[in-house]
């Protein structure tokens, strides 16, 4: 896995959406956190060139059993990553969301904080106490027709359930990121 590595305080895993890779929020991560580390995976899956965290059989439809396998690779490179008493945050936009949502729900502990940028989960995630505490932030379209109002609220509302300390930002558009999220993003990390 391709991935950019730097020092740094705090820690912060960013991961791009479907087409980009390590270098998407290379420059957005520097400006936001000056002096924070990066780590940046580059997604190792294809579809039709463009670069994804894992396979899908239609758009909005997961290939389940390869979301799995490719959760638990994440979750092993992450904690390679990782520095003990550094704290770390993460954040993701589209399918680079949806692989740091999936993350969350299997391994709650990694993050410290974290943000989700358009994701979408068109799945009911298992219940995770784990959850309980966590700060999260996740961001959306109103009229995204990639990750729909519906999911962003269903992923919001399980969140919560969960025991999360959640904010949202929502604009009136569709999948492309806005200055108001970038915004909520930097507040979402910092202290």
């Amino acid at each position: 896995m391709h991935a950019i590595i730097t020092k740094g305080t705090p820690l912060i895993f960013a991961f791009h959406g479907t087409g980009g890779d390590e270098h998407q929020f290379a420059g957005l991560t520097a400006q936001l956190w000056p002096g924070a580390g990066l780590v940046s995976p580059r997604g190792t899956v294809s579809e039709n060139g463009a670069n994804r965290f894992f396979r899908r059989t239609a758009e909005g439809v997961y290939d389940m059993v390869d979301l799995a396998q490719r959760t638990e690779d994440m979750i092993a490179f992450i904690r390679t990553h990782q520095e003990a008493g550094v704290p770390s945050y993460a954040y993701g936009y589209s399918n680079g969301a949806n692989i740091l949502a999936a993350v969350s729900f299997r391994a709650p502990d990694l993050f410290d904080r974290l943000a989700l940028l358009h994701p979408l989960i068109p799945f009911a995630p298992s219940d995770q106490p784990g959850l309980g505490g966590r700060r999260v932030l996740i961001t959306g379209g109103r009229r995204d027709p990639i990750a729909p109002l519906a999911t962003t609220e269903a992923l919001t509302a399980y969140y919560r359930r969960q025991g999360a300390d959640v904010s949202t930002s929502l604009h009136s558009g569709g999948h492309e990121l806005r200055p108001e999220e970038i915004t909520a993003l930097q507040a979402a990390f910092a202290d």
